[in-house]
């Protein structure tokens, strides 16, 4: 049975993924979201205002020292 492909872009196991869908975040900004993840813990209600709080003190930086 052959594979239908579809017109919209997504990564695949044998495909390098195209630049269109690579970013860094730096042009959106880092949010709550990215920081928690960032750092491997679940996203909850405590986490996310951990990271808003840390996001208020410190700005994109706070995602950037978590990423090497």
């Amino acid at each position: 049975m052959p594979i239908k492909s579809s017109d919209s872009p997504s990564p695949s196991d044998d495909a390098t993924t195209p630049d269109a869908l690579l970013h860094t975040g730096s042009e959106h900004g880092a949010s709550a979201e990215d920081l928690v993840l960032a750092t491997g813990r679940d996203l909850s209600p405590r986490s996310l205002a951990w990271a808003e709080r840390k996001l208020a003190e410190e700005g994109a930086v706070a995602l950037d020292k978590l990423l090497p």
